[in-house]
């Protein structure tokens, strides 16, 4: 699973998703894939399509991922009485805004990509579009 390595604080706050188009061009790759709802997404997810991504390519092309879970969230366990702090770090999430782009790839032809970046977008529970270099946005 991804996480960081190193984070000054232990347990964050909740946070705000907020708007805006940030990170909502493609930066690297030729094709992508771009989030529609915004919310938060578990490092678990990120790597369930990051895997369906890579098994659909056939070791094809490059890959590159533009959100790192680096949001701890923590979670106290069933019939625990209230109080007593916050609870330990339960998983790793990264706050996704609608637009964010999320896969970016390259070196293949445009029917492999929608067929890979389609499997992706199935692992994740958010909704998400592919997205070409050269095409106007839909």
């Amino acid at each position: 699973m991804l996480q960081p390595s190193y984070r000054k604080y232990r347990k964050a706050f909740k946070g705000r998703i907020g708007k805006g188009l940030h990170h909502s061009n493609l930066s690297f790759g030729t094709h992508g894939l771009r989030a529609i709802e915004g919310g938060r997404l578990t490092a678990r997810q990120l790597e369930a399509a990051r895997r369906a991504l890579r098994r659909n390519l056939d070791r094809e092309g490059h890959i590159w991922t533009c959100r790192f879970p680096d949001i701890p969230v923590s979670g106290k366990p069933s019939e625990v009485r209230r109080g007593k702090g916050k609870g330990a770090v339960a998983y790793w999430a990264t706050r996704i805004r609608p637009g964010n782009i999320l896969f970016e790839v390259s070196g293949i032809s445009d029917d492999v990509a929608l067929k890979s970046l389609e499997s992706a977008s199935k692992k994740l529970p958010r909704q998400c579009r592919v997205i070409y270099r050269n095409r106007p946005l839909n």
